[in-house]
């Protein structure tokens, strides 16, 4: 899939729009740190285009979730103002199911190494109702970049352990 590694495993299919440079790199900045929303509906819609082009299915779009501090401190959560934006667009309906149950360092600053165990057991299916909902059925990952996938692979985890029958992903861009 173009990635270091290979596709990430435990992720069946990974698909992003382009790469993590210019345009792309500065809208998805200013969606996460500038407060630009405005920037979610073409974002979106070149995601749920992809999607529509290259995925071979999925039942339900999950958001990769920030930290519940983070997210209160930027006012939203990008990863969920893109997924409700996709879903009307796809349509596949959409669910938060998983939470960041620890507030782990940011990930551009680490090596492959060093953010493979910076999330490491940080995501979890949220409660009963949420696993019920992603028992069986075929999920479809959510986030704005994907660099090695450790993020990715670490919510997989989460929702395989809850009954996934598959996870998938897809990002709006994808750092080299």
């Amino acid at each position: 899939m173009g990635l270091p590694s290979g596709l990430p495993m435990p992720i069946a299919q990974l698909e992003w729009c382009a790469p993590f440079s210019g345009p792309v790199r500065a809208a998805l900045h200013g969606l996460k740190y500038a407060g630009e929303r405005r920037l979610t509906e073409p974002l979106a819609a070149a995601v749920a285009a992809r999607w529509r082009a290259a995925g071979a299915g999925g039942e339900l779009l999950v958001p990769v979730p920030v930290h519940a501090e983070r997210a209160r401190r930027r006012g939203y959560d990008q990863a969920v103002l893109l997924t409700v934006e996709i879903s009307r667009r796809l349509p596949m309906p959409w669910l938060p199911a998983l939470e960041r149950t620890r507030n782990t360092s940011p990930q551009f600053d680490l090596g492959r190494r060093a953010r493979r165990a910076n999330v490491a057991g940080a995501f979890a299916v949220r409660g009963p109702r949420e696993a019920a909902a992603v028992r069986d059925r075929w999920v479809v990952l959510v986030d704005d970049v994907v660099t090695t996938g450790s993020t990715l692979t670490a919510c997989a985890e989460a929702l395989y352990a809850a009954g996934a029958s598959a996870v998938s992903a897809v990002t709006v861009a994808r750092e080299r």
